[in-house]
C-alpha cells in the first residue's frame, strides 16, 4: 500500500497523482493533512520508554502513524522553507520515531535504531517550492537507512510522473 500525506494546501498535486494512478492496480491512500493538527516532536522519549510504539502527543498524527506502520511506501508532499521541507512536512518525518526502538545496533560502521516492527516503509518526497535538492536527497537517504528502508527519491511538484514511476 502506498500512503501519500499532503501537508500542503495544494490539492492539485494529489489530483494529478490520482490521474496517474487511474487504471493501475495500485493500492493508495491519500491523506490531505494541511488542516490537520500535527505537532512537532518534543523529544520526550515516551514512544520508546513509557508507551512503546505510541507517541505521547495526542493530535491528528495518530491516524497517520497507524497507517505508516502498515504502508509499503510513504510519500510526503510538502511546501518548502529555507531550502528544505517546511515545518509541516518535517513534522511528518520527525514523528515517525515510534516505529523504531531506543536500542541501537551497528550496521557496517554506523549506528542504527533497531526497528520495532517487521514492516519496512520506503519513503519519498514531493516538494513545492525551492529546495537544495542534493541536500534533501541525501537527508531522505539517511532517514531511510536509519529505518532500514529505501529512499524512493525527491521530486518537485512538476515531476509527478517521475515520482509515480518510482511508486510502481
Amino acid at each position: 500500500m502506498i500512503l501519500i500525506v499532503n501537508t500542503t494546501s495544494d490539492t492539485a498535486i494529489t489530483e494529478e497523482l490520482k490521474r496517474c494512478f487511474e487504471g493501475k492496480k495500485i493500492e493508495t491512500e491519500i491523506i490531505e493533512a494541511a488542516s490537520l493538527k500535527i505537532s512537532h516532536c518534543i523529544g520526550c522519549n515516551y514512544c520508546w520508554l513509557k508507551t512503546p510504539g505510541e507517541c505521547a502527543i495526542k493530535d491528528d498524527y495518530e491516524i497517520i502513524l497507524k497507517k505508516v506502520i502498515h504502508a509499503d511506501q510513504l510519500w510526503v508532499i510538502s511546501d518548502t522553507a529555507l531550502g528544505f521541507l517546511d515545518h509541516k512536512g518535517k513534522n511528518i518525518f520527525d514523528r515517525i520515531l515510534p516505529i523504531a526502538t531506543m536500542y541501537l545496533k551497528f550496521v557496517g560502521n554506523q549506528m542504527r535504531h533497531v526497528p520495532r516492527y517487521d514492516q519496512r516503509t520506503d519513503i519519498g518526497i514531493i516538494y513545492s517550492g525551492d529546495v537544495e535538492k542534493e541536500y534533501l536527497e541525501r537527508w531522505t537517504q539517511r532517514a531511510a537507512i536509519n529505518f532500514e528502508s529505501r529512499s524512493l527519491g525527491v521530486f518537485g511538484k512538476n515531476e509527478i510522473k517521475e515520482a509515480v514511476s518510482c511508486m510502481c
